[in-house]
Parts: C-alpha cells; structure tokens; sequence
C-alpha cells in the first residue's frame, strides 16, 4: 500500500519524538500537504520537516487533534495483520493480570489503537469504534478479535458522543455470533450480570476494578451507602465483601433492576436496598430522616466533561461530597471518586478537605486509588488518566 505523506512543520516533532501520539492540526505544513486533501478515516505517512517518515497516521483532518500515531514503523499499517499483533500484545498484559477473562482488552492510544475500545465479558465482546479510521476498518477489527479470541458474540456499541466529531452516526449492532440483553462478569470474585445493549457505555466500568477490591477491610459488618450506584458495582461488591446494609441510589429505575439482579446472583437481596431519584435529593431526604452510615461511596458521572465546566463541576463535587459527610457516622469512612480528567487529584482532595472543614470534622486520607491496569496510562498523554479515588476517616473535631 502506497500512502500519502502528511509534513509537519519545523520542529513540530519534538513532542512525537518525546514520547506523544498525537498531531494538531497547527503543526501541519499546509502548505507542503493540506489537510483538506485528506478524508476522516485516511492513513498517511508522517514526516518531519526536513522529509524524514516518522510512521503512520490515522488522520481526523477536520479536528484539532488531526492525526493519531498507529505505528512508528512506515512499513505498519493499519490492517488485520497490524491488529491481530496489538490485540495479541494488550491480551498478553490482561492474561498476566487477572484469571477471569472479564477486562478492559484495548484501551485505545494506550494499547496503540487509537480509536479502539474493547470490553471482554468471558467470551461476549463490546467493542466501541471512536475514529473514522477505525470504523472504516471495522471488518479487520472484526476478523482480528475473532482470530485471536474465539468469542461467541461481538456487539458494536458505537453511541458515543466521540463519533459526532468524526462525523459518525451512533449506532449498536451484533456483529457476530450472538450476544444477549445481560451478560456475565467476574469482577473481585462477586458475580454480576450487565446490560451491554442498553446499559452506559460498554454496560459495565472496570476502571474502577482496584479500587472496589479496597472496599473489603472498610465495609464487613457495616451500613454502607452507594451513591450513584448505576447496577451495583460498588453497593454489590460491598454486600458481597459482608456488609450489614447497603442502600444503592441511582435515578435510573434500568440500573436499579440490574442492582436488584445482581445483589441476587450474590445471595445479598436481603441486604441491599434500591433507592430511585435524584441523588442530591435523596442525599436531604436522607439526612431529614435523621440516617446514618458507616461507609458512603460517591462515585458520580464526570461532572466536569470539558475545561470551560470547572467552575461549576467543582462546585458540583463540593456539594456532594459534603452532603456525603453528614451521613457519615463519627467514626466514617467516605469513598469519594472522579472520572472527570480535567479535575485533577490534589484539587478533588482540596475538595474533601474544605467539605470537612466546613462541617467541622478531621479527615484523614488512607488510600488512593487510579484506574486499573487494563487501562494502562499513556505518559506522554494526561488524558489517558482519569480515575480518581480517595478513601477518607472522617472524625469528629475533638
């Protein structure tokens, strides 16, 4: 395959050199090779001013970030034989890590497959296309992961909001083989079912994986509160792990079926109770009924999905966090989490401190949690990280 090259300008490399994947679109030569000659979803090879190839792109040209490094070597491109090998290579790591088969299997530029999300659930696979590149090699995708996994079903869940700035229809398709509504996992040892044809994004967050595992030793013979609790991830898991009472609040009625179905697979039905709402309304009805509990776990969706939403996202993780603590107990423990890459970890544990601070309770920090190792982080690239967890004492101001 002969392609064509796309020319950065002087010195735009040294980033690319330095370890980075990506390309912006200011650093492009337009003049040697504009963008507008390229279409969504088109591999080039890169070069540096003076015309020396770098590797091979997968181009967005209409987008900011206008190309993704797939290989360092001009001679890989993006095809199944490239693929077949990453996949092997991102298998290799899982296999060394956990004995279910239940993982995040590629996480996009980390794994080098920008664009690739895949979810193993034993051997039903969720794969999210994010890039035109990848869509347009949807067949080798297909092929690859069904080389070198042997699954019984792939389903597409390609309804992300990523696909619009590629300028790609959403849509959620079997693939291959057959994949039901609900599929099974292993996650901690505790049994769950997911809903990957309607659930939120692949149906199930692994990157959370670690720290639910650091529940146990907090939550045995405890009244536990999960906020947020989606299909019970956390409320579950800490029923599983011996807690008392675990109230699991989400305002989807869907997910709080899923909590109901999964606290039963784990024999935990009888202590696990589903609270349907707004959380922050059921956070005041709560304290209005004069509840407490040992453990709280606030886990919310990012509330802070882009720079200019700081101010008020921050605000957002204040307000919970402190209407968390005045459930607490005076010896209690509070799990608070962030999936938002723009909130950075000291300022959510700015956070937690001022929340104390204002309720007038000492706070110690006893563990921090990131994401999982099948969601590698890129060093180069920050966006790659974006879980936050921190394990908190709150004590009275004594």
């Amino acid at each position: 395959m002969t392609l064509p090259s796309l020319r950065l300008k002087a010195n735009a490399d040294r980033r690319l050199r330095a370890g980075h994947l990506w390309v912006y679109s200011n650093e492009i030569d337009v003049a040697a090779t504009p963008l507008n000659g390229f279409g969504p979803g088109a591999q080039a090879v890169l070069e540096a001013a003076g015309g020396k190839p770098l590797g091979i792109v997968a181009l967005s040209p209409n987008n900011l970030i206008c190309a993704r490094l797939l290989s360092r070597d001009v001679k890989h491109v993006l095809d199944k034989s490239l693929l077949v090998h990453r996949l092997n290579v991102a298998l290799s790591l899982r296999e060394r890590l956990f004995d279910t088969p239940c993982y995040r299997l590629v996480y996009g530029d980390s794994d080098l497959l920008p664009g690739l999300v895949v979810d193993r659930f034993f051997d039903i696979l969720v794969v999210q296309l994010a890039s035109a590149t990848m869509e347009q090699h949807k067949d080798e995708v297909l092929a690859a992961l069904v080389q070198v996994l042997k699954p019984s079903g792939i389903l597409l869940k390609n309804d992300s909001s990523a696909r619009d700035a590629e300028g790609l229809e959403r849509y959620v398709d079997t693939a291959f083989g057959v994949v039901p509504e609900w599929v099974a996992l292993e996650e901690n040892g505790v049994k769950f079912e997911a809903p990957v044809i309607e659930g939120q994004k692949t149906g199930w967050f692994y990157d959370h994986r670690m720290n639910r595992a650091r529940l146990a030793p907090y939550v045995k013979g405890k009244r536990v509160l999960d906020l947020f609790s989606y299909i019970g991830g956390w409320g579950v898991q800490a029923a599983a792990f011996g807690a008392t009472e675990v109230f699991c609040v989400d305002a989807s009625g869907f997910a709080l079926d899923g909590v109901e179905r999964n606290a039963t697979l784990n024999g935990a039905a009888e202590r696990v109770t589903c609270v349907e709402g707004d959380v922050f309304a059921a956070l005041k009805e709560l304290k209005a009924a004069e509840e407490r509990f040992d453990v709280v776990i606030a886990d919310p969706p990012a509330f802070i999905k882009r720079k200019k939403d700081l101010k008020n996202g921050e605000a957002a993780y204040r307000r919970l966090n402190e209407q968390a603590m005045r459930l607490l107990g005076k010896d209690g423990i509070l799990v608070s989490a962030s999936c938002s890459m723009h909130l950075p970890e000291d300022d959510l544990q700015n956070i937690l401190l001022t929340s104390a601070r204002h309720l007038d309770r000492n706070i110690q920090l006893l563990e921090r949690g990131a994401q999982g190792p099948d969601h590698p982080v890129h060093p180069a690239i920050a966006e790659t990280r974006y879980i936050k967890s921190l394990t908190c004492r709150l004590l009275p101001n004594s």
